[in-house]
């Protein structure tokens, strides 16, 4: 996949995102073929950056609670 500009990426934090203040996970939805991801608790340091049919198919196993504990 190639590099793209996150400097004008908006962030969401995800809803199964720790509330105190552990593994906080932030997407952004800006881009149609990929999903940066990033830890919250580092805004500045690396991303993740997955396509999003893979992205897709990951939160529909963590959903359906295939992929555990």
């Amino acid at each position: 996949m190639r590099s793209i500009d996150l400097t004008a990426a908006s962030w969401r934090k995800s809803s199964y995102s720790n509330q105190d203040g552990g593994a906080c996970v932030e997407v952004s939805d800006d881009f149609a073929a990929a999903v940066p991801v990033r830890d919250s608790k580092v805004p500045h340091g690396p991303v993740l950056v997955f396509p999003a049919a893979d992205w897709s198919f990951f939160v529909t196993a963590v959903r359906s609670g295939q992929l555990g504990n």
